[in-house]
């Protein structure tokens, strides 16, 4: 595996064990991931939250099918805000939506089989187009697995607030007509499922982020107020690892901009 651009932000967090497994309900109030069993699997969860992409992938692997959902979620993590290259971006993102796909059809019970998914497939199809990616019916396939990550754990914030994203993507892209007829995206929905997220997680700042951007497609420029102060507030936020810090970096990168 090519190296990694390294976590800018190295020493920020001193998780170990104890404090991960303390503090797991936390630290996964988005994706509602069980605590893991294995000592082995649990160090590699700590190589993520302290910012160890490539460290904590390389551990998950050695994991065998446990590790999976890390595996795809450090990998998801370190394509959407490190890596560089855009077709290695690109790249990465396919990786962990075959691999959970494939995960998923071993193990259909598993949210986050779903989830990661349906997120890697998001930011791959945010990378090539949202136009191109709804026209090679990638749209459905992600607003599917997102719906069954949903019913599989109703307590999904982090699907919530994709599936929110997904319905103001669409609608902005081909407008509400279409939208609803073609994608099932409906502009009630989504601002419904941002909603849910930030009641189950409210110290998300991805949720809030994802609100922002939501709230602008939906609703236009009168929104804009109510928008910077979701971002403002996000980037006040206290992050509790790795994955969180470079959500609240990129709110803060917004607002400077």
């Amino acid at each position: 595996m090519p190296k990694w651009t390294a976590f800018p932000y190295a020493g920020a967090f001193q998780h170990d064990a104890k404090s991960v497994a303390r503090d797991w309900a936390s630290l996964h109030a988005g994706d509602a991931e069980p605590l893991p069993a294995d000592p082995a699997l649990l160090h590699a969860w700590v190589l993520f939250h302290n910012g160890a992409f490539q460290e904590a992938v390389e551990a998950g692997l050695k994991a065998g099918p446990a590790g999976a959902t890390l595996v795809n979620k450090a990998t998801c993590i370190y394509a959407n805000y490190l890596e560089k290259r855009e077709k290695t971006r690109l790249d990465l993102l396919l990786e962990a939506a075959q691999r959970a796909e494939q995960q998923a059809a071993a193990d259909a019970g598993n949210p986050n089989a779903w989830y990661w998914q349906a997120y890697a497939l998001g930011r791959y199809s945010q990378g090539i187009s949202v136009a191109k990616a709804l026209a090679q019916g990638l749209g459905s396939k992600v607003k599917e697995a997102l719906e069954r990550t949903i019913q599989l754990q109703p307590r999904h914030a982090d699907a919530h607030a994709a599936l929110g994203a997904f319905h103001a993507e669409v609608i902005d892209k081909v407008g509400t007509l279409i939208g609803g007829m073609t994608y099932g995206a409906k502009k009630e929905t989504g601002l419904a499922m941002f909603q849910e997220a930030l009641k189950i997680n409210p110290a998300s700042p991805i949720a809030l982020i994802e609100y922002a951007n939501g709230l602008v497609m939906l609703e236009g420029d009168r929104k804009e107020k109510e928008a910077t102060r979701l971002y403002e507030k996000a980037a006040a936020m206290q992050p509790r690892d790795a994955k969180e810090r470079l959500e609240v970096e990129l709110a803060r990168v917004e607002l400077a901009a």
